[in-house]
């Protein structure tokens, strides 16, 4: 089993900057890929962006490409993303996620933290 806790959502202004973190615990993660998902009201949850524990291949919706960043510190079992320049319709629960890296669905997922993005 894989334990996953975020925190550092909350309410910023469009333009601003916010950090979320994401704690993994349980078991060692070096086959696991680590995602960000994001589900806005009346919206399907969609992949922002991910990375391989061990290889460092990253992913990035559209969307988001050159605004967010997503990194990791094996040595705290932290995956971050760290999100400029945020936008009105970045508003959304922000999920954290993992999966073994030869399997395609995420099996493990944390609580969710609310991004809140005002105009």
């Amino acid at each position: 089993q894989v334990q996953l806790v975020e925190s550092g959502g909350g309410l910023v202004q469009a333009g601003g900057s916010l950090r979320l973190s994401c704690t993994a615990s349980g078991r060692t993660l070096n086959n696991y890929v680590m995602g960000w998902f994001r589900q806005a009201p009346g919206k399907e949850r969609e992949l922002v962006t991910a990375i391989t524990w061990s290889g460092g291949y990253t992913y990035y919706a559209d969307s988001v490409a050159g605004r967010f960043t997503i990194s990791r510190d094996n040595a705290k079992n932290t995956v971050y993303l760290q999100m400029n320049s945020l936008k009105p319709e970045d508003t959304a629960v922000y999920s954290c996620a993992a999966r073994l890296a030869a399997r395609r669905t995420y099996d493990y997922w944390g609580q969710g933290t609310q991004v809140t993005v005002s105009s």
